[in-house]
């Protein structure tokens, strides 16, 4: 795709977290337990599907998990949306369910994307499936949408920019947020274009 003055339109990732569900809400750690959409999530991953109206992807990626998968269908792009496991949430192994602050209790330094979830993934275990996502789309010319989950979506963009693991912390999403990868100049300047955006 061209524009006038013949400069290439460069290619966007549009990250999609997940409309609210009654973990969610309670600030549970949700991993692969396949919790589904409250009946706020429900709306608010309509109201996604009215912000994204008229956007056309390339491509649209789905984590398996029921949350992701009718929060895409809701917003209207199941259509031509194709599953990819390595958009699942991060496996917390023994946190799986557990609120933060109990976990603290037990070990007041923990952090997550530091430290990982016993008998679940580490961090480098969760890069690398975000790495694989990223070389997967990186090559697609045009748009691109994943729906997916609030840590895989946040070192997803720590790992888009060439980040370190642990720097995934500091890109917080909220349910039902809109995060858009680009660039700059080309594609050797990965930038952030748009975070947390849930003003729909």
């Amino acid at each position: 795709m061209m524009v006038a003055n013949g400069a290439k339109i460069l290619p966007r990732l549009f990250l999609v977290r997940h409309g609210n569900t009654d973990w969610a809400d309670a600030l549970k750690h949700t991993g692969r337990t396949d919790v589904p959409l409250n009946a706020r999530g429900e709306q608010r991953a309509r109201e996604l599907g009215a912000r994204l109206k008229g956007q056309t992807f390339a491509k649209v990626f789905v984590s398996p998990l029921i949350r992701a998968r009718r929060t895409c269908e809701l917003a209207g792009f199941a259509a031509h949306a194709e599953v990819n496991p390595d958009l699942l949430e991060w496996n917390y192994g023994d946190y799986e369910g557990r609120l933060t602050r109990d976990i603290h209790r037990e070990r007041p330094d923990w952090d997550l994307f530091r430290d990982g979830a016993p008998n679940g993934e580490s961090p480098d275990q969760v890069a690398a499936r975000a790495d694989r996502f990223v070389q997967l789309v990186r090559p697609i010319d045009g748009d691109v949408a994943a729906f997916s989950s609030g840590h895989i979506i946040r070192m997803i963009a720590a790992r888009w920019l060439g980040l370190e693991p642990l720097d995934a912390k500091y890109f917080y999403c909220d349910t039902a947020s809109v995060g858009i990868l680009g660039y700059e100049r080309d594609r050797s300047q990965p930038v952030i274009l748009l975070w947390n955006d849930a003003s729909h």
